[in-house]
């Protein structure tokens, strides 16, 4: 894949986010917003995206595996991407204004509207809208006050890799990367990002309730003091804080590390060595991805086609079975089955009490969203928090 070379902005630079601002569309005075796309003309002949690792795949990695060059010679966009290192990154690459979209995850999107990095999609452009799963459409992270800001791309949750030499069965708990007397101690893999914390947080939930924390993301001064403590405590026994699948995928198959938060990407990537990947009995943190256009995207037709195409049967099934993640659509699940028997049935694309038990990423806010007012930590105290204790 061509990767634009754009230097990354520094990471301070986050704390700059207008989490708190009104998005526009909602309830808080704003204006109406601005007006989606009337008209899909013709593509201006390229494409510049930002993307999770994986989400654009054109098969270099595997010929079997390539959703890139079909769009390319159907439309003559040509696409040129950028991975991002987690949300945060890419949110800040998005205020470059040098790309015309990106895969963002919930606790990226809301930071996009809010800042008007984007600009709500018309779902009459994008006909593959309609067959997507009505779980997945104008959600609290891809939509404001009923209008749409996005495509889904698919869901899936963040699970817990393990060393199968070091761990004869599945782990059933997250306590083996959360306890010092786990037996992967000093060889655990953690997501190195400030949404990190919300996993603290969902172990609290389940293993001390008198906290009580209903929801990770939403956490007053005692709940994140106390996720803090627990990250804190995990810090003595952490091997690696990785910032790239690539970085973990490496050192899981070396052996580096035994035990950690994952993507069923990095285990679809080590078929070959003893790690395997499960949902502890705790549920987990997860993602519901969507594909957004940048409001100052510079090849608005081509990210149009763009978005269609990657709701399409044959590209969704192709890049969730990539990825190793939920597709959109009934169409895409039959499609994905062709591909990898099995599929939709092994993510639960269409299990709904599955994904009840996973905490899609979203963005911090002071509101807490119940009566509590605006007492909780919002995502600057988050990043904030997350550099003292990992010192990145």
């Amino acid at each position: 894949m061509r990767r634009l070379r754009i230097p990354a902005l520094a990471a301070s630079s986050v704390l700059l986010l207008v989490a708190c601002s009104t998005p526009p569309g909602s309830s808080g005075g704003a204006s109406a917003g601005p007006t989606p796309l009337q008209e899909v003309g013709e593509g201006e002949g390229e494409l510049n995206l930002v993307i999770w690792t994986g989400y654009a795949e054109r098969g270099e990695n595997d010929p079997a595996f390539d959703w890139v060059t079909p769009f390319e010679d159907e439309t003559g966009c040509m696409v040129n991407t950028q991975d991002g290192t987690d949300s945060a990154n890419m949110v800040q690459l998005m205020q470059t204004g040098e790309y015309d979209g990106v895969s963002a995850s919930g606790d990226a999107t809301l930071r996009l509207i809010a800042g008007g990095e984007v600009d709500p999609i018309n779902p009459e452009l994008i006909p593959n809208y309609a067959n997507i799963f009505e779980g997945l459409k104008l959600q609290s992270h891809n939509s404001v006050d009923g209008v749409p800001y996005g495509v889904p791309h698919g869901r899936g949750a963040n699970v817990l890799l393990y060393n199968t030499e070091e761990f004869a069965e599945a782990p059933t708990s997250w306590d083996v990367v959360w306890e010092p007397d786990s037996p992967a101690a000093g060889a655990i893999s953690v997501y190195n990002s400030a949404i990190y914390i919300a996993d603290a947080a969902l172990y609290l939930m389940a293993h001390n309730p008198d906290l009580n924390i209903t929801n990770p993301y939403e956490l007053d001064e005692a709940q994140f003091e106390a996720a803090l403590d627990l990250l804190r405590q995990q810090n003595e026994v952490i091997g690696q804080y990785w910032g790239t699948a690539a970085e973990q995928i490496e050192s899981f198959a070396a052996a580096d590390s035994l035990a950690g938060t994952s993507w069923q990407y990095q285990a679809n990537q080590l078929v070959d060595s003893p790690i395997a990947a499960t949902l502890p009995e705790e549920g987990s943190t997860g993602w519901s991805d969507t594909w957004m256009i940048s409001s100052q995207a510079a090849h608005p037709n081509c990210m149009y086609m763009w978005m269609d195409w990657m709701a399409s049967p044959e590209a969704n099934a192709q890049a969730t079975v990539w990825f190793g993640e939920a597709p959109t659509s009934e169409e895409a699940c039959e499609a994905a089955e062709e591909l990898s028997p099995g599929h939709c049935e092994t993510f639960h694309a269409t299990d709904e009490a599955y994904f009840d038990q996973i905490w899609y990423w979203t963005t911090p806010q002071k509101n807490c969203g119940d009566d509590r007012g605006d007492v909780c930590k919002d995502f600057a105290e988050w990043t904030n928090a997350w550099t003292e204790i990992t010192g990145s």
